[in-house]
């Protein structure tokens, strides 16, 4: 059966709009919904055979999503949908995320808070700025020590990588307990407790559903290491924010780098905290800019599209979203 066009619902500049021409290898046709008519785009999103979106909830009216139940497939730009509304779309669509859209540069970005955290870097920067010259402080070696990994995607399997190359054993948890992943040990969720017992740096990267929601809460963070470091690239919603304070509050040897929070602009409209992280000397944060942006946009986009390709020539698209990620 032949496919209706590549509909693209959000602005795309020269240099997407090439990628996106050159990805999708003359597949389909491409239509940029914001160069159609008003009154002529109900019978492009009727007719698309694929839709590739940034955010729907801003891109279409409600009356526009129901729309588009004909198409095989809405794709994403982004990696996590937790906050896209799912059940505001037409039953049966598949959904996907960009899974493992960004993960080389996530990884890094583990990687950086990691390092940062194990030297002390931020701490004794400022305690330099007191006068306070401490040469002799103990730093956290990484070699050697193990990192558990939550989440075995395109994210965690890059963070594998990078944290075997720094000498780290390798454990990591997954829905399945398998992986062709090189890895010294994988567990099924219920192994949680035995990798976090194990872990030095503990990565949170996996995604935002009802089974993980809360899924790190006080029981969970006393089963670690008093001197582990945590690093969340994620969701913030996966831990609980006031378990972690208290956690972090009470043992000031443990680190958390925060780059996933709870309350964020882009899912939320606004930036906020519960509890005062960022006083803490054992937190590091960012701005959720974990995937870094710049020129690695460019590969993101071109893996959406490879996936509204599969679609659109009939195969079966990659990260389409289960039951238990429609959280909304």
């Amino acid at each position: 059966m032949e496919s209706g066009p590549l509909v693209v619902t959000f602005n795309v500049g020269a240099r997407g709009r090439a990628i996106i021409a050159d990805e999708l290898g003359g597949a389909a046709d491409i239509v940029y919904l914001g160069e159609v008519a008003a009154n002529a785009r109900a019978g492009v999103l009727s007719s698309a055979g694929v839709v590739l979106a940034n955010d729907i909830a801003a891109e279409l009216a409600p009356d526009e999503r129901q729309l588009i139940g004909g198409a095989r497939l809405l794709q994403f730009t982004a990696a996590g949908i937790d906050w896209v509304p799912i059940l505001d779309l037409p039953p049966g669509l598949p959904v996907a995320g960009n899974s493992g859209a960004s993960a080389e540069p996530m990884a890094e970005h583990v990687l950086a808070m990691a390092l940062a955290a194990a030297k002390r870097l931020f701490v004794e920067h400022d305690n330099l700025k007191r006068g306070e010259f401490n040469q002799r402080s103990p730093n956290k070696m990484l070699r050697g020590g193990v990192c558990g990994i939550l989440g075995l995607g395109g994210v965690g399997i890059a963070t594998a990588r990078l944290v075997r190359a720094f000498g780290m054993t390798v454990h990591a948890i997954n829905r399945s307990g398998r992986s062709d992943e090189k890895l010294d040990w994988i567990g099924t969720p219920d192994r949680l407790d035995d990798m976090l017992a194990a872990a030095d740096l503990f990565v949170v990267c996996v995604a935002l559903t009802r089974q993980t929601l809360g899924m790190i809460g006080a029981r969970e963070l006393a089963l670690m290491k008093e001197d582990a470091i945590l690093v969340n690239v994620a969701r913030g919603e996966i831990i609980d924010e006031a378990a972690l304070y208290a956690h972090l509050v009470g043992h000031p040897r443990f680190f958390a780098g925060i780059d996933a929070w709870w309350i964020e602009p882009v899912r939320h409209h606004r930036f906020a905290m519960g509890h005062d992280f960022l006083s803490l000397p054992n937190v590091i944060g960012s701005p959720h800019n974990s995937a870094g942006g710049g020129a690695w946009r460019d590969v993101s986009l071109r893996r959406a599209v490879a996936n509204c390709r599969r679609a659109l020539v009939g195969e079966t698209p990659l990260h389409l979203a289960g039951e238990e990620e429609r959280m909304m």
